[in-house]
C-alpha cells in the first residue's frame, strides 16, 4: 500500500511539473501573447521561435527538456527500493509526456512533448539522450524541418536503449512515448506530404 501511494505521488508531481506550460509562459510575458493562437496552436519550441525568435526557441527546448529530466531523477533518487525505483522513473517520464501535451492548466492542450521527452531520456540513459539530440539536430539541419528531426530521432530512442543495454521498461517507454510523439505529430506529417511544412529559417 506504501509503494501504491509513493508511485501515486510521483504520477501526480510529475504529471504537474510536466503540464507547466514554459512557452506560453514566456510567451505571454515577453510579448503578451496567447502562442495558441499563433502558428500551429502549439506551447512548444517551434511555435515560440516564430514570436519571439532562435533565442527563446533553445531557451524553451532547454527548459522543457529540464522539466522532463527533474521529475525523473527525483523519483529515481526517492522512490525507495530499488524495484520501485525504475518502475517510479517510467512512470514519472510518461505523467511528463502527457502533462507537457496535456496540461491540466491550458485546458488539457500543450505541446508536442518532443523536448521535454527527450529530457526524461536523458534522465533514463544520458547517453542514448545525448545521441538523440545530436540525431535531432543533425537531421533538422540537413532537412529544414524541426518535425522530421524530432519524429526520426524520437523513432529512434527506442532502439538506441535497447543497443544500450537500457532495462525493459526504459525500452518499453521509449517505444511508447515514440508512438505518442509522433500521433501529436500527426498534423505536421500531413503537411509535410501536401509540401507546406514550415521550414526552419
Amino acid at each position: 500500500m506504501a509503494n501504491f501511494l509513493i508511485l501515486l505521488g510521483i504520477i501526480i508531481i510529475s504529471y504537474l511539473i510536466g503540464s507547466i506550460p514554459t512557452g506560453y509562459l514566456i510567451v505571454k510575458a515577453k510579448a503578451g501573447i496567447d502562442i495558441r493562437t499563433i502558428g500551429s496552436g502549439s506551447t512548444g519550441a517551434t511555435n515560440v521561435k516564430r514570436v519571439l525568435g532562435k533565442n527563446w526557441f533553445f531557451a524553451v527546448m532547454f527548459l522543457d527538456a529540464l522539466k522532463g529530466a527533474t521529475p525523473v531523477l527525483l523519483a529515481s533518487c526517492f522512490a525507495g527500493d530499488i524495484v520501485i525505483k525504475g518502475l517510479a522513473a517510467v512512470l514519472a517520464a510518461v505523467a511528463v509526456l502527457i502533462g507537457h501535451s496535456k496540461s491540466i492548466f491550458l485546458g488539457f492542450k500543450g505541446g508536442k512533448s518532443v523536448a521535454s521527452g527527450v529530457g526524461t531520456i536523458l534522465a533514463l540513459n544520458w547517453i542514448v539522450g545525448i545521441l538523440i539530440a545530436i540525431i535531432w539536430g543533425i537531421i533538422t539541419y540537413a532537412t529544414k524541418y524541426v518535425s522530421v528531426g524530432s519524429i526520426i530521432a524520437i523513432a529512434l530512442s527506442p532502439i538506441l536503449m535497447w543497443l544500450f543495454g537500457a532495462p525493459a521498461t526504459y525500452v518499453a517507454y521509449c517505444l511508447l512515448g515514440a508512438i505518442y510523439i509522433i500521433y501529436l505529430h500527426r498534423s505536421n506529417i500531413s503537411r509535410l506530404i501536401a509540401g507546406n511544412e514550415n521550414k526552419v529559417r
